[in-house]
């Protein structure tokens, strides 16, 4: 029994093989710089702008709800560096899955896809709802009102929607369609949509600007009173929950925090341009532009959109729907409302399209790997796009358009990506210290084997060069001892520093679990001194820092990068914190849900993806070499030599 289970912890632990030597990529390299900036700003500028502001301002944040999108755009510029980062260490299909894959494990790996595959299904779904919400509301709500009496769906639980969007499930087939035809269409398409929605959203700000006034962030309770006795609303009014305490926070310091946890949605689709990695022309260079240059973009007009709405419009008076239009009818310019819904339409759209473009490649990297159902990974050989993962993971989302109410679902989608954002940023600082290289960017780099009793230079490092002097001078191999936490024996990464980082990495990422669920559910204890509870986060805080002190005192590797990430280990551990908080935000209904769907998961890795595992395969094919393990080292860092094969396989 301990056998067994020793050797299904090693199955679960098993990283990834990156074989750079391998044949070129089966996919269509066509994708420019400006291709990807506009694949990053058409997929996050959707519905976030357009609905998800005014249903946070409206109940959750009010004006405060530029502080919402503020907090939520750190927590993804920070996780976006360390997308960049990766982009240019690692120019293959598979985004955080695959970037979890060859550093933490296949069962991490396998957990941060089936996550992504589930925030893109839900991103897709919600989006296309949200194209037919403006459409409707275009036209007056005669579509809603048709279906809902003609085809309502009265189901206890509020898990269907009250009538099948045929709207959406059309859009959503109609862009399967396009995706599956080609990606240069598809970016081009793109390209159209996204110019039209920035230029909307600039006529929004500066129109916001000038109709809005400043003294609606600065309402009183009998500002609110006075609408409802214009507005005939039966007394008593539940003011505390309709509107808060007034003033710039309404909701307090809780709602700003609750705000920015559901504001995150808004900011989910940067990723998407870390899928294109064997799309882009030049992904190492193209990919950390997009995803920084597209992140800056989107914060601007979040920022500028938000304000511009809570100036122009009360809070509480906000249409939680469509709250553009509305806002633009109550200042005396309706007939921009009319501008403002197409432009949306357009800019829904592209966010659709962010969002379906990389749902199929995820699980094609999957697929090709054994981890899901090998069918999926089929290209076509004309259009060199995924085709079957396309066509699946499109049907599933038009499918929950059709019928299901995503309001519920939403957070649910959050969960699944800060999970993902987290474990890339834990990847970057795992990898940062450890010895050797994974980055193909050229084919005479050399890694670094520590073998016994051999030196061998580090990557790019000749033989009278610098970087090659310290290679030789460092020690292949040493024993771990405490002194070794604090005062490493060498200049450059070891197997037992890039393993004390390994360690010492776990250990913070769960402290600052523990610190933030305790931040999360003690805060008003926190704030009002409570022993018990400074205490814990003190104890807490005091572990983290002893971590990052140990983890700073380690060599960093020296391989020249495109793009690394500032600040390490701070900024990536910063993010970490910031994602699990946000987390820790949702309510016990979105972690009931989210537990649902990892469930059938892992149903489905260890019914089918533990044995069919491309890395399984490779283990047991004669014992050749195993991956991971070749140099017990906790990741392996390139593609075995011919030389390497054949001394492993002799005795």
């Amino acid at each position: 029994m301990a056998a067994k289970l020793a050797s299904l912890g090693k199955a679960l632990l098993r990283r990834r093989a990156l074989d750079f030597s391998a044949e070129e990529t089966r996919f269509a390299r066509c994708l420019s710089t400006l291709d990807l900036i506009a694949l990053g700003v058409g997929s996050t500028l959707g519905a976030g702008v357009y609905v998800l502001a005014g249903e946070v301002a409206r109940e959750k944040a009010g004006p405060a709800i530029v502080l919402c999108f503020l907090i939520a755009a750190l927590s993804s510029m920070l996780a976006g560096l360390c997308y960049a980062e990766f982009g240019a260490r690692v120019p293959k299909t598979g985004s955080a899955y695959l970037y979890s894959y060859v550093t933490v494990g296949e069962i991490w790996a396998f957990i941060t896809g089936w996550n992504l595959i589930l925030s893109y299904v839900i991103g897709t779904a919600s989006v296309a709802r949200a194209w037919s919400s403006t459409f409707d509301n275009l036209v007056e709500q005669k579509i809603s009102l048709f279906f809902k009496a003609s085809m309502s769906m009265e189901v206890p639980g509020n898990v269907l929607a009250e009538y099948p969007d045929l709207f959406a499930l059309i859009l959503v087939l109609l862009l399967t369609g396009l995706l599956a035809f080609g990606v240069s269409e598809s970016a081009l398409v793109n390209k159209i949509f996204t110019g039209i929605n920035l230029v909307v959203l600039g006529f929004v700000i500066i129109s916001g600007f000038v109709k809005g006034d400043v003294a609606n962030w600065n309402l009183t309770e009998q500002d609110f009173m006075d609408y409802k006795n214009l507005t005939n609303a039966t007394a008593p009014y539940p003011i505390e929950k309709e509107f808060g305490v007034g003033g710039f926070a309404p909701f307090g310091l809780a709602g700003v925090l609750s705000g920015a946890a559901t504001c995150f949605y808004a900011f989910v689709g940067f990723d998407c341009i870390a899928t294109t990695s064997e799309e882009a022309k030049n992904p190492m260079r193209s990919i950390p532009v997009g995803i920084v240059a597209s992140l800056l973009i989107c914060f601007f007009a979040y920022f500028g959109v938000s304000a511009a709405l809570t100036m122009m419009m009360p809070y509480y008076k906000l249409d939680s729907q469509s709250p553009l239009p509305e806002a633009f009818s109550y200042v005396g310019w309706a007939p921009a409302r009319y501008i403002v819904a197409v432009g949306s339409l357009c800019a829904l759209s592209t966010s659709l399209l962010g969002s379906m473009f990389p749902m199929p490649r995820v699980i094609y990297a999957m697929a090709e790997d054994g981890l899901l159902f090998r069918f999926l990974s089929r290209m076509n050989a004309r259009t060199r796009t995924p085709l079957m993962a396309t066509i699946a993971s499109g049907v599933v989302a038009a499918l929950m358009a059709f019928l299901f109410d995503l309001a519920a679902l939403v957070d649910l989608m959050s969960i699944g990506t800060l999970l993902a954002y987290s474990l890339v940023a834990i990847c970057v600082l795992i990898l940062r210290y450890q010895p050797g290289s994974i980055n193909s960017s050229s084919q005479s780099a050399k890694l670094v084997e520590l073998v016994e009793g051999e030196k061998v230079p580090v990557s790019g490092g000749e033989s009278g060069d610098e970087d090659g002097m310290e290679a030789e001078d460092s020690p292949l191999q040493e024993s771990f001892t405490m002194k070794l936490l604090l005062f490493p024996s060498a200049k450059i990464p070891t197997q037992t520093s890039g393993t004390i980082v390994y360690a010492t990495t776990a250990i913070i990422s769960t402290l600052i679990t523990v610190l933030c669920i305790i931040m999360a559910n003690c805060l008003s204890e926190l704030r009002a001194g409570q022993p018990a509870v400074l205490t814990a986060c003190v104890i807490l805080a005091l572990l983290c820092a002893a971590c990052m002190v140990i983890i700073c005192r380690q060599p960093e590797s020296k391989e020249a990068l495109t793009f690394k990430v500032p600040l390490l280990p701070w900024l990536p551990l910063f993010s970490v914190f910031v994602n699990i908080y946000l987390m820790m935000q949702l309510d016990f209904g979105t972690w009931c849900r989210f537990t649902i769907w990892m469930a059938i998961g892992f149903v489905i890795y260890f019914a089918y993806g533990v044995r069919n595992s491309n890395e399984a395969g490779t283990r047991a094919s004669s014992g050749k070499y195993e991956p991971a393990m070749q140099s017990k080292s906790p990741i392996y860092r390139g593609a075995p030599s011919d030389s390497d094969l054949e001394g492993a396989s002799s005795p």
